[in-house]
């Protein structure tokens, strides 16, 4: 909530990264709102919830979980061509980044139904459920599933994220050799740069191991029991919580965003609201 607000009511932190960042704390806060509730009704089975609880789980689940992943692609991107082609990086409009986001959510929505085919016509969502809740895809839809939302975006982003640490390394070195001939102003916007690059790497790194347990059983074809599914996906939907604690260490305007909703400033009457970080 903290992060949606801050970006949206402080002009100056209206970049083009929170802009993605918001699409990102978007689907955080609705798997804690929606899908985390829900998956505690139907844990250990339908007891008296409806077919349409189940699938109201499953596909919320999917379509936060896509745009998630979209997300982070996204990110990768946004930091890749501010890092690696600043000058195109400063031509890029906030519009052409809520287009982005936009087509991200879209094809998210259009891409859990396509999974969720089979469990609409295998279900009858006029009866109580009686049985676990347990999504059913077909094989083909699994393996495309596994590279869609998981092997494809990884690829994406450790090559995009390896580049952007070479060449922010490489520019480092070459301002410490001239450090005499480089403004204070650049400097401290090299560091920014690399500090977020820094943490967003850290983001993904808990992607990852939030998702891997998921996605190895899947590519094995172990079977598992009921119980270390839900395991799975429990740590599969913490990563949401794990991405705003994240951004409350690694980002100094969301410390200060904290600091001003927990002081009441927010509340006094500045000429902007802009100017409590001014300040």
């Amino acid at each position: 909530i903290i992060v949606i607000w801050g970006i949206c009511h402080l002009r100056h932190f209206q970049t083009t990264t929170n802009l993605i960042l918001l699409s990102m704390a978007v689907s955080d806060l609705l798997v804690g709102l929606a899908v985390m509730p829900l998956m505690i009704v139907t844990l250990d089975s339908c007891r008296g919830t409806s077919t349409v609880a189940c699938f109201l789980y499953h596909l919320l689940g999917l379509i936060l979980t896509s745009a998630s992943v979209g997300n982070m692609v996204l990110i990768s991107v946004d930091r890749y061509v501010a890092i690696c082609h600043p000058l195109r990086y400063s031509s890029i409009k906030p519009n052409r980044v809520k287009i982005c986001v936009s087509l991200c959510w879209i094809c998210s929505v259009i891409y859990s139904f396509i999974l969720m085919n089979d469990y609409l016509s295998l279900n009858d969502f006029s009866s109580s459920c009686y049985k676990k809740c347990i999504l059913s895809i077909n094989y083909i839809l699994v393996v495309l599933d596994l590279f869609l939302t998981f092997y494809i975006p990884l690829t994406v982003i450790i090559v995009l994220y390896s580049r952007v640490f070479v060449v922010a390394v490489t520019q480092a070195r070459a301002m410490r050799s001239q450090v005499s001939t480089i403004s204070s102003q650049s400097v401290s916007a090299m560091k920014s740069e690399m500090r977020a690059a820094r943490t967003l790497g850290i983001i993904v790194l808990f992607f990852l191991m939030s998702f891997l347990p998921y996605y190895i059983s899947s590519l094995t074809g172990q079977v598992v029991s009921n119980e270390a599914l839900a395991g799975q996906f429990l740590l599969f939907y913490c990563n949401s919580t794990i991405n705003p604690i994240i951004y409350a260490f690694f980002y100094p305007w969301f410390r200060k965003s904290l600091k001003v909703l927990f002081s009441g400033k927010f509340c006094e009457k500045y000429s902007s609201i802009d100017d409590i970080f001014l300040n």
